[in-house]
């Protein structure tokens, strides 16, 4: 089926359906017309880590789901249950649902479900990703204890037209398109984006659950992707501007069964998100009103689940003087949920504020505050704060020291409360308590730079909400507090000799996640580290780059991995190594774009990262994108 068919298909199918940088900011911000969300996350983030992914590199993994590219660009874990199929992210050693998810400011963490699946969210559908480490509920909300990702689309006045082509051809039937096309003027911009995704999944495994342990290849495990993708940015004058966000997003997969078993579940997922940003930025004020919605619709097998979340908000960002700057907000949420077994909504206000002060250029202090009136209630009120002070600076070297204190909490999901059998009303925020600490530098010697970033952060989680067995059903409780605690450590260095550069990367986490209250009726579990949280991983990533030519050479080790709460099961460790080869063309200035050869797993490591989830051996990848 071509794109445009697929499109078609798509459209019909919806209408068929039921109803903290390391550098201070500038005294004078200059204010971008496009970019309002990517300033805030950076602007009022003294003391904490905002890592912004290399833009090159997203254009040349397009094709990707965010999973992916979380998994191939950062440290982070991810738990996936099998190549294409639910991927959802730990951050710090917490839970799924502890991290939020934002596109173009939007929270699109599923409300019934309280986490996102990154393994639906494919690189056609955003410009740029940012992440927050650690806690941020002061900023962003709930779900933000153990960080926070930024999915953000950017346009460009006074670009010209671009036309974009783009291809990805893989091991085991997998085939990406993508067709994008932009223009800009003076004052209109706008960017068209079609995309097309399928993986047939069809390798071979070793099924350890049966005797033998029998070669097999993989049967039900196709994945099917379609989107569109519109964005718009409208400049009304010198200082006022609209911005407008659309998406369509419709996935269908076959669920890859646990090894040893032979269900045929299927899942389908079908998005519709929308953004409207307005923005007056005058000279020491930014003012901004924002309205979005987000739609999401899964049916898993024969049941429908569908939320909707309306959101409307406005901003006031002030400097006072280059020592003061402050930002205050109202945000109002309408969330409905209409699951399979029950059909609720409810309202959300949240009033944040966020202060900046800079007493020196080596010194910056940020405050935030938030407060959420949840159905009427007020939830543990949020504050934090954080500062960032570069002690020595040079020519050469600059040293800062960073610090926050942080609480951030989590609102019990719909289906945590509402869900029959099971679901819990009368349950708890969680709520968290976060502190770190940590050292930079960054070195710039003639033709050798680096930077270097270390993190030590403690944090406890209480109320914790787990589904529990009771006679004849499972249902919410809070009855875990969990201590989590442990090292971030970031490198980043490179090396330039004529047209020759090489670079390095690691990232490296240490991440104890302790229970510390054991889970009700289960006492083997007090002071053991939570099911699926490695306390050790690393990745290390050189690149050497000479003219148009980049090779690339990575490793990816994980730690072992608790199955059972008493620690008692476990997952070993394994390497992943990587490679690949690309090449950046221009010719005459007409036709340019690049086109790389990958290699993944080369050693045909066999591995698991949940237990009974199979994945790939060996695989190659071959993409070329074409801009005219």
């Amino acid at each position: 089926m071509s794109l445009i068919a697929c499109l078609v298909f798509m459209i019909a199918s919806w209408q068929s359906e039921p109803d903290s940088s390391s550098v201070f900011p500038q005294d004078t911000l200059e204010l971008s017309q496009v970019e309002v969300q990517a300033v805030a996350l950076k602007k009022y983030a003294f003391g904490q880590y905002v890592r912004s992914l290399d833009k090159n590199r997203l254009e040349q993994l397009s094709g990707y789901s965010l999973g992916e590219v979380l998994q191939q660009e950062t440290g982070l874990f991810l738990r996936q249950y099998g190549p294409g199929m639910l991927n959802s992210l730990s951050m710090r050693g917490t839970s799924a649902g502890h991290n939020a998810l934002f596109w173009n400011g939007l929270p699109v963490n599923s409300p019934s479900l309280g986490q996102a699946d990154y393994s639906i969210f494919p690189l056609g559908g955003f410009d740029a990703v940012n992440i927050h480490y650690g806690s941020s509920g002061a900023l962003y909300g709930t779900d933000a204890i153990g960080g926070s990702v930024h999915l953000s689309s950017n346009l460009g006045f006074n670009t010209g037209n671009e036309l974009k082509v783009g291809t990805l051809v893989g091991s085991f039937g997998r085939w990406h398109q993508q067709v994008s096309y932009r223009q800009g003027n003076e004052k209109f911009a706008f960017k068209t984006n079609l995309y097309r995704n399928y993986t047939v999944n069809n390798f071979t495994y070793k099924d350890y659950a049966s005797p033998g342990t029998p070669e097999k290849r993989q049967e039900h495990a196709k994945v099917s992707q379609i989107g569109w993708v519109q964005d718009f940015s409208y400049k009304i004058n010198s200082v006022q501007s609209l911005k407008a966000n659309l998406w369509l997003n419709t996935n269908d997969r076959q669920i890859q069964p646990l090894l040893g078993s032979s269900t045929n579940d299927v899942q389908e997922d079908r998005s519709f998100r929308a953004v409207i940003d307005y923005t007056h930025a005058g000279e020491n004020l930014i003012w901004t009103a924002t309205t979005g919605i987000s739609n999401d619709l899964m049916v898993f097998n024969s049941d429908n689940n569908q939320t909707r979340l309306i959101l409307i908000g406005t901003a006031l960002d002030y400097s006072f003087s280059p020592k003061w700057q402050t930002l205050a907000g109202i945000r109002y949420s309408h969330i409905k949920g209409r699951l399979a077994t029950y059909d609720r909504q409810e309202q959300r206000i949240e009033l944040y504020q966020a202060t900046n002060f800079k007493p020196s250029q080596n010194l910056g202090i940020s405050m935030q505050l938030r407060q959420l009136i949840h159905e009427g209630e007020a939830v543990p009120f949020t504050p934090s704060l954080g500062a960032e002070w570069s002690f020595f600076k040079s020519t050469v070297w600059n040293w800062q020291l960073i610090s926050n204190l942080s609480k951030s909490f989590k609102i019990p999901t719909l289906n945590d409360r509402f869900w029959e059998p099971g679901g819990n009303p009368n349950l708890k925020p969680e709520k968290s308590l976060s502190k770190e600490i940590g050292l930079t530098s960054k070195a710039h010697l003639s033709a050798l730079s680096f930077e270097n970033r270390l993190t030590y952060f403690h944090m406890n989680v209480d109320n914790w909400i787990l589904w529990l067995p009771q006679s004849t059903y499972w249902q919410a409780e809070n009855v875990r507090n969990v201590v989590n605690q442990g090292l971030e450590y970031f490198f980043k260095g490179g090396f330039e000799q004529g047209n020759k550069r090489w670079t390095l990367h690691v990232d490296y986490s240490l991440n104890s996640a302790v229970n510390q209250s054991g889970d009700f009726g289960n006492s083997l579990s007090q002071g053991k580290q939570l099911p699926y949280v490695p306390k050790h991983k690393i990745r290390t990533q050189g690149n050497l780059q000479k003219g148009p030519y980049k090779l690339y050479i990575q490793n990816q080790w994980t730690g072992e991995r608790f199955v059972t709460t008493d620690n008692q099961t476990v997952l070993a460790a394994y390497s992943l190594w990587d490679s690949g080869l690309t090449y950046a063309f221009d010719w005459k200035g007409k036709l340019k774009g690049n086109l790389g050869f990958h290699t993944n797993n080369i050693f045909n490591v066999d591995y698991q990262v949940l237990r009974l989830r199979s994945m790939p051996g060996r695989n190659f990848q071959f993409n070329l994108n074409v801009v005219l």
